[in-house]
C-alpha cells in the first residue's frame, strides 16, 4: 500500500513560480514538558480536549475532564513519565528530534523541522520557521505509519485550519499513511532480527498497535486493516508462519469497547497456556514513548510474569536508526518529486 497524501485546502505556490524551496515538517503526538503533575496536567488538558480525540459532547465532558479526569490522572502519569525520563527530555521529543534531524541530513538542500500535534514544538511554529528559511511549500510527515481519524485527521485540522487562516502560510502536502512502505518494514524486520541475535528469539512475536475505539473502525476508520497489513508484511518479511506471530491492540481509554484483542489480556492468556517468553514490537510507534517503554516493557512484562510467564522481551521502536530515517527520506523525496 503506498503512501497517500492529504488534500488540504492550503494556499498553493504562485502558478508562476518555479522550483518553489520544499521542505519537510515530521510530526509527531507530543508530550508533556516535564515529568511533573502541572506539566502533565497541561499536556493532557489539550490532548484530550481535541474533539478527535474524545467524542464526548462538550458540555458533559468538559466538567468531567476539569474536575475529575486531569486532576486525578495526572499525578499517576507523572509518574509513569518519571520512570522513563531522559537526560535530554521525554523520550518521544529526544527520538522525533533526533529522527528529523536524521532525516534532514539525508535530503540535502531541504529543510527539515519538527514539531507536535500537542504540546510544543507546535505545528504552527515549526511551519513558521520553515518558512522563515524560504520554503514556500512543506510536505508534512506524521509519524502514524496507520491513518486513524483520531490521529491523522487530527493533524490535517490542523493544517486545514492553518490553510484558510494563515495570510503567508506556505502551500501544504500532507502524507496520509505508510503503512506497508518497503523500507519501513524492511528496518522492522532487522531490527527484530537484530533483537533476536542479541536477546535470542521468543516462542511468540506479539505486534501491539496502539487501540481506538471500535465504534471508529464500524464507521469507516481504515486503522484496524492497515494494522493487521503492516503486521502481515512484517510478519512475511520475518519469514514467520501461523500461530509465531499475533496483533494485540493496546493503551485502552473509557468504557466502551476498543479494538481487539487487547495486549494485557493477551498476555495472561499466552502465559496461563505455557507461554514463558513473549517479544513484544510496536510496527505503529515509530518513537519510543511512555506506551511503549512504561505501557510495555514495565507494566506488560509485570502483567505476563503475574500470569506465569518466565519474560516479557520488548524490542524498540525504530526511533532515529539509520535505516528508519533512510526510509522516511526516501518516503520524503518520492512525495516531493510528485508535487507538481
Amino acid at each position: 500500500m503506498p503512501a497517500e497524501h492529504a488534500r488540504i485546502p492550503a494556499r498553493s505556490a504562485d502558478a508562476g513560480a518555479t522550483a518553489p524551496t520544499q521542505g519537510v515538517l515530521v510530526v509527531n503526538l507530543g508530550t508533556p514538558a516535564a515529568p511533573t503533575a502541572a506539566a502533565v496536567r497541561r499536556y493532557l488538558a489539550e490532548f484530550l480536549s481535541d474533539r478527535r480525540v474524545v467524542q464526548v459532547p462538550r458540555l458533559l465532558w468538559w466538567p468531567l475532564l476539569h474536575a475529575v479526569i486531569l486532576p486525578l490522572r495526572s499525578p499517576r502519569v507523572a509518574k509513569k513519565y518519571a520512570l522513563v525520563w531522559m537526560d535530554e527530555g521525554s523520550p518521544l521529543a529526544v527520538h522525533t528530534r533526533r529522527l528529523a534531524a536524521a532525516i534532514g541530513e539525508r535530503l540535502p538542500g531541504v529543510p527539515v523541522a519538527h514539531a507536535m500535534r500537542y504540546g510544543g514544538p507546535s505545528i504552527a511554529d515549526a511551519l513558521r520557521e520553515l518558512q522563515a528559511q524560504g520554503c514556500a511549500r512543506v510536505l508534512v510527515l506524521p509519524l502514524y505509519p496507520q491513518y486513524s481519524t483520531t490521529t491523522t485527521a487530527s493533524v490535517a485540522d490542523v493544517l486545514e485550519h492553518i490553510g484558510r487562516d494563515g495570510t503567508d502560510a506556505p502551500a501544504l502536502r500532507m502524507v496520509e499513511q505508510y503503512a506497508t512502505d518497503p523500507g519501513v518494514v524492511d528496518a522492522l524486520a532487522a531490527s527484530v532480527r537484530a533483537h533476536w541475535q542479541v536477546h535470542g528469539r521468543g516462542e511468540r512475536l506479539l505486534m501491539s498497535f496502539h487501540g481506538i475505539p471500535q465504534r471508529l473502525v464500524d464507521e469507516g476508520d481504515p486503522y484496524s486493516a492497515q494494522c493487521h497489513a503492516t503486521a502481515e508484511a512484517l510478519a512475511a518479511a520475518l519469514g514467520l508462519g501461523h500461530g509465531q506471530w499475533l496483533v494485540t491492540f493496546q493503551s485502552r481509554f473509557g468504557r466502551e469497547q476498543w479494538l481487539q484483542p487487547a495486549t494485557d489480556a493477551t498476555l495472561r492468556v499466552l502465559a496461563g497456556a505455557g507461554v514463558g517468553h513473549v517479544d513484544v514490537v510496536c510496527p505503529g510507534f515509530p518513537a519510543d514513548c511512555l506506551e511503549t517503554l512504561e505501557e510495555i516493557a514495565l507494566q506488560n512484562a509485570e502483567i505476563f510474569r503475574a500470569a506465569g510467564g518466565q519474560a516479557l522481551s520488548y524490542i524498540p521502536s525504530l526511533n532515529d536508526a539509520p535505516a528508519h530515517a533512510d526510509a522516511l527520506a526516501a518516503l520524503a523525496q518520492r512525495e516531493l518529486d510528485a508535487w507538481r
